[in-house]
């Protein structure tokens, strides 16, 4: 595999290259690993930056609607836009669907658009361990935003504000009361909360929930990293194309704020810290399970908790004290 080469074509825009090149870093064989980080090298000398957008929600919101008739928008506006689709992945099978692009089908058309679905892998956070640097390689390839869209699970999906510039939340209409928008997590870290389906009979209570939820960020302390007014609620409806102009405005207001004010780069740094440090963790805990002593004492322990004879914290804490002893 000639790395130069499929560097050069993404840079150029080639989509297909994009496409070849999240696959070399969504692999998991040893091989592919050291060609993934040799083209991330290659890349970063670009310098491009794509305003990062991260879109979260429950399923049967309507993510995939919105990021579609959004998506549409932009690209009206000549910009180029990519979509980082993460299917949730079976614990049985490891299977996924990864049915987003179907979803998307106009957006799929658009020669300014570029739609990746990528499965889940049972990574927690609602993102694939690999979406990080697939952002990246769509920075490379000249893309304006990418929108990255979750599995959808609820409020455990925090993990997409470590990789995005701003973080969007969708609700549904009628979906909780006020005291929904105070729980801490995936709501206080929502940069700009959007109430879809807001046309039709669900138009009133849209704007109910929204107004329940703008209340609820009321009470909320308000952050360093925002200007008066946010994190704001507002209405959309991805059927209708309404509100999408507002919310893009709104999303653009916030991320010159933030430029201006050296929240960009602070917030970008810290995101580059964590990643830096989630690898470590990650490659640590692969190093050590890698170890076929390893692999047997958790085996005799793990049957020892199923016997009832050690309790699941004891039992880590002794492969733990083992492994530190080794090292």
């Amino acid at each position: 595999m000639d790395v130069s080469q499929i560097a050069q074509s993404v840079a150029a825009g080639d989509r297909r290259a994009l496409a070849r090149a999240i696959t070399l870093v969504e692999s998991t064989r040893a091989e592919h690993r050291a060609l993934a980080l040799e083209l991330a090298d290659r890349l970063r000398s670009t310098g491009r930056q794509a305003l990062r957008i991260g879109l979260s929600g429950t399923p049967g919101v309507g993510k995939s609607t919105f990021i579609e008739s959004f998506g549409l928008m932009l690209v009206a506006q000549g910009l180029r836009v990519a979509v980082l689709a993460v299917d949730p992945s079976s614990a049985r099978s490891g299977g996924s669907i990864l049915g987003d692009k179907t979803r998307m089908e106009r957006l799929s058309r658009e020669a300014l658009a570029f739609i990746r679905p990528s499965p889940s892998q049972t990574h927690l956070g609602g993102v694939a361990r690999r979406t990080r640097e697939a952002v990246a390689l769509c920075e490379a390839a000249g893309f304006d935003v990418v929108l990255i869209e979750t599995v959808g699970v609820g409020q455990s999906e925090t993990v997409v504000a470590e990789l995005s510039d701003l973080f969007i939340l969708l609700l549904a209409p009628a979906g909780g009361d006020e005291l929904q928008g105070v729980k801490r997590g995936i709501m206080e870290m929502a940069d700009i909360i959007l109430v879809n389906k807001a046309d039709g009979d669900l138009k009133p209570a849209a704007l109910r929930t929204c107004s329940d939820y703008a209340g609820a960020l009321r009470l909320l302390r308000r952050r360093p990293q925002d200007p008066g007014g946010f994190p704001k609620a507002l209405t959309v409806s991805a059927l209708e194309d309404a509100g999408l102009e507002k919310a893009w405005v709104e999303m653009q207001a916030l991320t010159e704020w933030r430029k201006a004010n050296n929240h960009w780069e602070t917030r970008r740094a810290a995101q580059s810290r964590h990643w830096f440090e989630e690898e470590v963790r990650q490659g640590l805990l692969a190093a050590l399970t890698a170890k076929p002593e390893t692999r047997e004492a958790m085996r005799a322990a793990g049957d020892a908790v199923a016997r009832g004879e050690m309790t699941p914290d004891s039992a880590a804490a002794k492969v733990l004290h083992s492994l530190a002893a080794r090292c």
